[in-house]
């Protein structure tokens, strides 16, 4: 199933089709094992975590769709519920250098400390090579792996496109609820969804 609805957008300030368009991703399918370096310098790889469930949540601190979800704390909390559920949160911060959003590992932890946010690991990939491997579009763009390392969601966090606050507590829960439902053993509700917010500021 090929992932559909990324191309929707309703605005400029929404995504539009990744650069230099990335191999389709499918729900069910293996997600592709990237080498990442995290905030502190450590080597990630995803087949690190086989056995467990991950999260890949693209960020830019600048981004306001993305600051919509870590001012109303919602971004933290579902971080924590997913550790309570022995998921492992990874967040990608795709921004490459000069752009809007791109840190160096003392200021994505700066980011993270401020903001109290509880990924397992901040991933800095100025290259882009993960986000583009994903076919990430928007920030934030979230994708769930299996514990047996094949994909199970991707898209949006929520179902309502907006930068305003009060929209998260009246949207459909798109990532919560596929988390859950992961974590249980069973399907995502909506595997796939449309992400929504500011582009991946990929090198141009």
């Amino acid at each position: 199933m090929a992932r559909i609805g990324h191309a929707l957008m309703l605005t400029a300030s929404l995504a539009a089709a990744p650069a230099l368009g990335a191999t389709p991703i499918k729900i069910d399918a293996p997600a592709p094992d990237f080498a990442g370096t995290d905030s502190n310098g450590a080597a990630i790889h995803l087949r690190d975590f086989k056995g467990e469930t991950v999260i890949l949540e693209w960020s830019n601190d600048g981004c306001p769709y993305v600051g919509k979800w870590y001012r109303s704390g919602a971004m933290q909390k579902l971080q924590r519920e997913a550790a309570s559920l022995g998921a492992v949160w990874l967040t990608v911060i795709s921004s490459a250098p000069g752009e809007q959003g791109y840190v160096d590992g003392a200021q994505a932890n700066a980011d993270t400390q401020s903001r109290k946010a509880d990924p397992a690991h901040v991933i800095l990939d100025p290259s882009g090579g993960i986000g583009h491997l994903y076919g990430a579009q928007t920030t934030p763009d979230i994708f769930i792996i299996r514990p047996d390392g094949r994909l199970a969601y991707m898209g949006g966090a929520d179902s309502i496109a907006s930068t305003r606050i009060a929209d998260i507590a009246r949207a459909e829960p798109y990532a919560r609820e596929a988390l859950e439902a992961v974590t249980s053993g069973k399907p995502a509700p909506h595997p796939i969804t449309r992400p929504y917010g500011c582009t991946v500021k990929y090198a141009s």
